[in-house]
């Protein structure tokens, strides 16, 4: 299997996030190379790395109110990679190395659409990641998709009743 590679079509702009992501590809690629009892302490050190960067970009999400799709995938990627690394450890060395052949197909369509989304959307409304301020908050959605609801609606001139 070959390293996972940091690319330029990795990279969405947000510092923070593309950091993050750069962590993941070394932490990944350090548990690639690993091998024997090395294994499970770099499988440890990885998930250790990506429960903070999911639960990073799910306070995000939390704060700007962003759709839930995303936090529910991370949420699986971090339950499959806790029983893979259970099963390895009881010896299971094939499952292990089937995630590690599956996760770089996996991050690279996570990031370029998942997190693509969500940095375009923390950007477009001005949310810092070190403050949790947002510059330019969204407008109200009025539930039927608009965001007018915070103007009364204009009658045609020809419903509106002469003064």
């Amino acid at each position: 299997m070959a390293a996972m590679e940091w690319t330029e079509k990795l990279t969405l702009g947000l510092g923070a996030m593309d950091q993050t992501h750069q962590e993941f590809v070394e932490a990944y690629n350090r548990m690639l190379v690993a091998e024997g009892d090395a294994l499970l302490v770099e499988m440890d050190a990885f998930l250790a790395h990506t429960v903070e960067h999911f639960d990073q970009e799910n306070r995000w999400m939390e704060k700007i109110g962003f759709p839930g799709c995303h936090k529910a995938e991370h949420d699986r990627v971090i339950a499959v990679c806790r029983d893979v690394r259970k099963r390895v450890e009881r010896g299971d060395a094939a499952l292990g190395r089937q995630l590690l052949q599956e996760l770089p197909i996996w991050f690279d369509n996570h990031v370029e659409s998942m997190d693509a989304a969500l940095a375009s959307y923390i950007e477009s409304i001005g949310f810092d990641t070190e403050t949790g301020e947002i510059r330019n908050p969204p407008a109200p959605d009025c539930g039927d998709g608009s965001s007018s609801c915070c103007t009364p609606p204009v009658k045609p001139e020809a419903e509106q009743q002469p003064a």
